[in-house]
Parts: C-alpha cells; structure tokens; sequence
C-alpha cells in the first residue's frame, strides 16, 4: 500500500496552506482507491491538473494506468523534465500564450522552466522526483483512427477470447463491442431487444465457438450470408429478413468504403496487458487520446477498450490493495442519466464490481448534472472543486448524500462555495469530515491538449516499435479500396416549408425510382448519402444511332443522363452524363425521409412529354461523334479508332493501291524490257556468228598461204622461173586473203557496238521504271496521311427514348 501525495491542506478563510512542511501534506491511500474516486469541477478550477497528480502518484508507486482522453489534455502526461531545462520547454510552449505575454518563445519557455522549478520546489519536488518517474515508466499515448501517435488495430479487435469458458466475459466483451459498432453508424440498439444487435452478436459468438477470428469486413460479409439459420426458435429469415439484413450490411460496409477508415486497421490490436505493463511486469501508462474522433467513433473506441479491460479484469486474482488504474476525463457524454450509451454498462460493471479485482476507477467530469449518479454511488473518494452554478452543487450533494451517507450536507455546500482556484474539497470514505486542500505542482508540463504533429513527434520511437511489435493478420486488415455500399438514411426530425413526409404526386406512368446511396455519380448531381431530403431528378436511358452513308457507318450508342434541377423551364445543358445501372436505381423508398416539393409540374404527363421532346431536340443539337476520314482513299474511321490506328489503316490501304499501280507500270515496261531482250539476244548471237567467222577467215589465210609456199617449195622439180612466178601467184591470192579477214574484223566491232547500244538502252528503262516506281509509291504515301475530321450528327429518328423515370436522391 502506498499513499497519493495529491496537496496540502488550507485554511478555508485565507486560503493558505496550513503549514509548508509535510505535515500539511494530504495524500490518499491507494487501498481506499478500489472503492473508486470521483473529482468534480467547473473549467478553470484545477480539475484537469489534478487528474494528472493522481495520475503521477500513481505511477509513482508502481501502478499501471489507462488514462481516457477525450479532449487531449492527459497527453501532457509525456511532458516531465527531469532537468527542467529551458530548451526542454521550448518545444512543448504554446507560441500563443509567448505573444500574449509579450515575449519571445525562448523567453516564455525560460519562464515556464523558471515556474516549473519554483512550484516543485514548494512542495518538496525537484527534477530528481521527474527523473525517478520517467525511469519506472513508459508513456504511450494511442490514438485510435490515427497515425499521429501509437495507432490501435481497431478493426482487428473481434479476436477470440484466450478463455471462451466464461460465458459471461465472452458475452460482455462482445456486446460492448457490438453496441459500439452500432452506435457508430447511428444504431441505438438495446442488446436484449434489437434484431441488429442480437444478429451480429450471434454471428461473433458463432465464430469465437469455432475457434475462427474476425474482422470488420468478415463480419460485414456475414450479415448478408450469415452461416446461421436460426435466432432463438424463429428462422433467421423470418426474424430478420434478407431485405432488413443487407440494409443493416450497407450500413456498416460505409464505413469501410471510407477511405479514413483504414487507418482504423494500423497498429496493434487492443491488448489491456501490453498497455499496462512492460515485458518485465513494470507498469506502463496507456493515454488513449480520442479528441480527433467524432462523438460516436469515441463511443465505440471507448467501449470497446472498457469491454476489454473488463474481460482482462475478470481474469485476474482478488485483491485488497491497488492493482492497477482507469482514469477517465470528462465522463459525462460515456455515463449519461438517462440514455445508454455503449459506454455505460462497462462504467457501472467496473464501478461495482472492479474493487474485488484491485482495480480503481477515476472519474473526472465538469459537469455532474449530465452523469448517472447510480454510477458513481460506490465511489469512497470524492475530490469537489468550484463548480459553475447551483443546480450543479445541488446535483453533485444529492450524490455525495447517496455515496457517502451522513454527511453534512450543509458544510459542504458552503465549504464548495468559497473554494477558490486549485481549491478541493477531499470525502473520504468513512470519515464524516471533510477536508480542504490545494494541490501540489505537477511534475507534467501542463501546456493544455497537444496538436497531432506534437504528439506525432512525441511518439515517433513508441509508434516505429509498436509497429513492429503489430502481428499482421490476414484478416485484420481492411481493403484497399472496399465496395461503397450504402447505408440506411435516419429519420428526419422536422419537416421545413418545402419539404413533405409523403412523396409529391408523379403523372401516371412515370416510373419512380430511389438513387442508391451508393450511386458513384450521387455526388456528381449535388447529392450526398448522409442525407435526409430527398430531391427529384430525371434519369434518362435513350438508344442513339449514328449513320451516315457515304462512310458506310451506322454506329448504336446507350445514353444515360440525370436531369436536375427539374423546373417547368428546364436547362437542358446542366443535363449531367452518367453511366448508371439498375443496382443505382431501387424501387424500394427509404423509411425516414422528407420529400423537397419540385417547382415543376411533376404530376403533369404533358411535363414528362415535353421534357422527352426537349431531351431528344437537345440531343440531336448537342450531340456528335468525330470519325478520322481520308477522302482521297474514299475510308473513313469507326467510333473507338484511334487516329494512329486509323492512319496505319490508310497506310495499308495506300500500300495496296501503290502496289496495283506499280503492277500496270510493271507489265507496260516488262514488254519494251522484253523487246530489247530480245534484240540483244539476236544481236549477240550475230556477233557469235561473225565472231566465228572471223577466226574462220584468219585461220584460212595462214593456212591458205603457208600450203602456198610450201607447196611452191616442195611441189616437185619445176624450173627456177615457174616456181618464182607460181610464188608471186600464190602471194597475190593470200593478199587477197588478208583484206577479206579485216572486213571480217569490222563486222565484229560493228555488232559489238550494236549490242552495247542495246544494253545501255535496257539499263536506261531500268532506270526509268525505278524512278516512277518512287513516285507512285511517294504519292500514294503522301494520299494516306490526307487525314481529316469528319462529323457525324444526330437525327431526330435517331433518337429513341427507352427510359425516362423520376429519381429521388439524398441531399444535404
């Protein structure tokens, strides 16, 4: 057992402190607070840094605590400076307060270092006792839906029980968690009564009794398809209708198409013993800061962390001496006096049934006429400051009547009345006198609620090991991008002047329809899936045909519109494109809702046949579609084509005609090519021929001569002067040879010639035959990129509406 140094005792008429020893000093015993402490007190009257005394004593002996912070100032809790240095201050100040003051930020913050010492000084404290606090204990400040400090796994908070034994545990952590879910999407469900309430519970429990874990998005999935038939002995179908169920299923799935709703999966999951102690079994403080939230998403984080608490309570050894802490700040809005809030039932369990486990309850508020004091009757420990009006003191002694019994309810009413700033009145159980006391200097820098960069910078260590510390699940995660499916609309409390609770009168034969909140283009048209007023619009479904002959193109189109506002002079041009399916259309209309009277004549079947003509006018004026087009090639594109597939189309096409053109080309110039072919064929063959001839007459001639002389030389006895005069013979007939083998020679060349001439002819068409090759080919290239825009319109026959219905939609 140890004491709470929480003050020293005062003078009620001066307001001084009786002595400044130790002697003055009142502490409370931590075995008296297992009955549980309440402390009261308007803004302003010291509440708030009492609560954080509490808190360090605590600590101070040892004890874990889980501190509830619904307006951020407990973070302060992580600001203590064991050398109460000025540079230590500097970057906790308010720059505000510096200004007001008419100082520097590095002034103030020597000041405040300056006011730090000075006030622990005066109750015996220095840094010493700062540094001795922070060494036994680890701050952690967590933040449930945000990253800013240590995230909680939140949607991964439905893990089965390490003790499934105990009935009444597992049933109380679920309903706490279940009524907490509910409550955040607007479902005020009683658990013994509500069909919302009993299904999800029944559908966690049957999953916990199989061994299998949950997460949010199972668990929505399961609503739809649960795998249970039965709820008590009613069908589930007859007890809660597949219609009802997906509704209650839409309901809770928009919390998960919330894209913020992801950072409800970050971090660990909720463990009551992590928070409270370390590995080594020293004790942790666990500030679970929910100022960020909206009312109902701390109504859930803080139910479900009691449920818990609960569940690890219960689990524990008795005990007469303090075990561990819960404080909770301003209580009000959790332990109301006559709703019931997911909170509440957790609170009263604790408040009477927690002392037996060691666990003491604080709870703080400012004001104590918006709490249940059936509550709080068991608390031993009341700690009074000023309070702001009369009704509140009356409230707040009605209490102490009913807590503490005979106590002088006139003392101390007027012993509240002079409290001054600081100032507590201290009840303790079993004492009939109460005491008078002020509070000592808190060791924690006080500098009010921290913003998230603060607490983001302050638990940039605790938030790197926390996620490392996390067990990634499979199935604690949320998705990515989750399906928007829509949720239920509340209903409306009042009516305004231009809204109805009955839907305004629609001509025969116009088909109504309700836009689902889970429209993708709801917002698009001015709608909004939280509202309550219902607006009409026009939703048009019409059937398009694009023709035009000369491109040989008859291309069909599906047009879907929202027409709003709906008016007797409607401006078709605010008409809004959409791609709707029937899913974004029910015909089913939500409970709840107020009609906004349409300032056109919905009742009118003429309004409905104008506003079909003027569609289908506006269409055909407004509407079109481009086609890429080559007039030259006579091709034209198709909806969809792009303008580099439509260019390679008429490159393909050009090719082709470049190619049939050059084939012409081709056979015109393969028959002149043939002809001189030809001729250099016959012309080389004559040249072969005279070729031959030629060496034919040369070789006569050497032979013709030679058989001359030799013959004239060896033809027998004959006189000197016949054979002279026979060899000048036979030498005048090889002369004559001789000039017949020189013409022979001529002939040759001269047909050499000719065949020469002959070829360079053919290379020259050759040449020729390339060279316009090259130009068809270049022009037809050219021909294929004489790309243009052709438009193609709308006729009135091509028009056809197949749909036109009013649309109510949700608006703000």
């Amino acid at each position: 057992m140890a004491d709470l140094f929480l003050g020293g005792a005062i003078d009620p008429a001066s307001h001084e402190r009786t002595t400044d020893d130790a002697a003055s000093h009142v502490s409370v015993a931590t075995d008296k607070l297992t009955t549980h402490g309440v402390i009261v007190g308007m803004t302003g009257s010291g509440k708030t840094g009492l609560g954080v005394i509490v808190i360090e004593e605590a600590l101070a002996a040892g004890l874990p605590v889980i501190a509830i912070d619904p307006k951020g100032d407990l973070t302060n809790l992580c600001l203590t400076f064991p050398d109460l240095a000025a540079s230590d201050f500097r970057p906790w100040i308010d720059e505000a307060q510096a200004k007001n003051a008419d100082k520097t930020p590095d002034q103030f913050a020597a000041d405040q270092a300056a006011l730090w010492t000075k006030g622990l000084a005066g109750w015996g404290l220095s840094g010493d006792d700062i540094g001795a606090l922070r060494s036994t204990t680890d701050f952690t400040i967590y933040t449930p839906g945000s990253q800013s400090g240590v995230p909680v796994n939140i949607v991964g908070s439905l893990q089965v029980p390490a003790d499934m034994t105990d009935a009444e545990v597992v049933s109380d952590e679920i309903e706490g968690y279940v009524s907490g879910l509910l409550g955040l999407v607007g479902i005020e469900a009683d658990p013994l009564s509500s069909r919302e309430h009993i299904l999800l519970s029944n559908l966690i429990h049957h999953s916990w009794t199989e061994g299998r874990e949950l997460d949010l998005m199972t668990l929505v999935g399961m609503v739809g398809t649960p795998p249970i038939r039965k709820l008590g002995v009613f069908e589930l179908d007859q007890f809660f209708p597949p219609a009802d169920r997906m509704k209650l299923a839409m309901q809770l799935n928009g919390l998960l198409a919330s894209p913020s709703f992801a950072s409800w999966a970050a971090g660990p999951p909720i463990d009551i013993d992590a928070m409270l102690f370390r590995p080594d079994g020293s004790a942790r403080c666990a500030i679970i800061t929910t100022a960020h939230l909206s009312d109902d998403e701390r109504q859930f984080v803080t139910s479900l962390v009691l449920s818990k608490l609960v569940t690890w309570m219960r689990r524990q050894s008795g005990t007469t001496d303090l075990r561990a802490m819960l404080y909770m700040d301003e209580v009000a809005g959790y332990l109301p006096p006559t709703a019931n809030p997911p909170t509440k039932k957790p609170i009263m369990l604790l408040m009477k049934q927690a002392r037996a486990f060691g666990v003491g309850v604080v709870l703080s508020t400012q004001n104590p006429v918006d709490i249940d004091y059936k509550a709080i009757s068991n608390a031993g420990t009341w700690m009074i400051g000023r309070l702001q009006t009369e009704r509140d003191k009356a409230r707040l002694l009605d209490g102490m009547s009913a807590a503490a019994g005979g106590v002088d309810i006139a003392a101390v009413s007027d012993s509240i009345a002079g409290l001054g700033k600081r100032e507590f009145l201290l009840r303790r159980a079993g004492k009939d006198e109460p005491e008078i006391f002020t509070t000592r200097w808190a060791m924690s820098y006080l500098r009010g609620p921290m913003t998230r960069d603060q607490i983001e910078l302050l638990m940039s260590t605790e938030r790197v090991e926390a996620e490392t510390q996390a067990a990634p699940t499979a199935s604690s995660g949320v998705p990515a991008q989750p399906t928007p499916v829509p949720g239920a609309v509340t209903p409306v409390p009042e009516l305004a002047a231009d809204e109805s609770a009955v839907m305004p009168q629609i001509a025969d034969g116009v088909a109504v329809r309700y836009v689902d909140v889970a429209a993708p283009w709801l917002s698009e048209v001015g709608g909004d899936a939280r509202g309550q007023r219902l607006e009409i619009a026009a939703v048009a479904r019409v059937a398009l045909r694009y023709d035009e002959t000369k491109a040989d193109l008859v291309h069909d189109e599906e047009f879907e519109c929202v027409i709003h506002p709906l008016s007797d002079h409607i401006d078709l041009e605010r008409t809004l494109q959409v791609d709707y399916d029937d899913r974004d259309l029910r015909t089913d209309a939500p409970s709840g809702v107020a009609f906004v009277l349409p300032d056109a004549k919905t009742a009118n079947k003429t309004f409905w046949s104008g506003l079909e003509r003027d569609l289908r006018d506006h269409l055909v004026r407004t509407l079109s579609i481009e086609v890429p087009s080559n007039a030259s090639l006579k091709t034209y594109g198709r909806p969809g084509e792009s303008s580099d597939e439509f260019e390679t189309r008429c490159l393909r096409i050009a090719n082709e005609r470049a190619d049939k053109e050059i084939a012409a080309l081709r056979d015109k110039y393969e028959s002149k090519a043939k002809r001189l072919r030809d001729q250099i064929e016959t012309a080389e063959d004559r040249l072969d021929v005279l070729e031959e001839q030629s060496k034919s007459t040369r070789n006569s001639e050497l032979l013709s001569t030679a058989g001359s002389v030799l013959g004239g030389l060896l033809g027998g006895r004959k006189s000197g002067g016949s054979l002279l005069g026979g060899l000048l013979g036979k030498a005048g007939t090889a002369a004559r040879r001789r000039g017949s083998t020189n013409a022979a020679g001529e002939r040759v060349e001269a047909q050499e010639n000719k065949v020469a001439r002959l070829v360079e002819e053919l290379d020259e068409l050759e040449v020729e035959l390339a060279e316009e090759v090259t130009e068809i080919d270049a022009r037809w290239m050219a021909t294929a990129k004489e790309i243009e825009t052709l438009t193609v319109g709308l006729e009135k026959s091509d028009v056809q509406i197949a749909q036109l219905a009013a649309a109510w939609f949700p608006t703000a």
